[in-house]
């Protein structure tokens, strides 16, 4: 009989644990933003997520299994986007206003790779160099890391509702293996 996996269902966030920790999960910007998922760390450790709400995990922080081991979350590299050019603001304006995630340097903007968001780019006067890397976005003003579902005065077009069909979703995250790591 297998024995069923651990829980994780506590997050300490980068700078608010310390220790060596039992394992480690590297993960990308999506799927960085859980709420019940099974995962595999790197190192073979099975166990599942399951936290009270959906949160953004970061590089540096670490989901506490039952009986307190840690288990440290690492962003992976993926393919994104450095974006430079005379007008970074107005390009940064751009990217804001398609509810876009950037990560804001004083030099540039990084994105995640999309081609019609580079088109629109470059048809701004934008340089464009793409490279693989940990993506960590502007945390924005509606929550931490994210802006999906948030409300703040006016209409986009898409439903705000109460959340219900949005959090229907998300806690029907697959617990069963799926794309979770293994």
């Amino acid at each position: 009989m297998s024995q069923s996996p651990v829980i994780a269902a506590d997050v300490r966030r980068a700078g608010d644990w310390s220790g060596r920790p039992a394992d480690q999960v590297t993960l990308d910007y999506e799927a960085r933003f859980l709420r019940r998922k099974r995962l595999t760390a790197d190192g073979g450790t099975v166990f599942v997520v399951d936290l009270p709400e959906t949160v953004s995990l970061e590089d540096g922080d670490a989901l506490v299994l039952a009986g307190g081991a840690m288990v440290e979350v690492k962003a992976a590299a993926e393919p994104l986007v450095a974006v430079t050019g005379p007008a970074l603001t107005r390009l940064a304006w751009h990217i804001g206003n398609r509810h876009t995630p950037c990560e804001i340097a004083p030099d540039r903007l990084v994105i995640r790779h999309d081609h019609v968001l580079e088109e629109m780019l470059r048809g701004l006067g934008a340089t464009l160099e793409a490279f693989d890397g940990p993506f960590r976005p502007e945390g924005g003003a509606y929550g931490h890391g994210r802006t999906m579902g948030h409300s703040h005065g006016h209409s986009h077009g898409h439903d705000e509702g109460d959340g219900k069909a949005q959090r229907a979703y998300l806690d029907a995250s697959d617990l069963s293996g799926g794309d979770g790591g293994e």
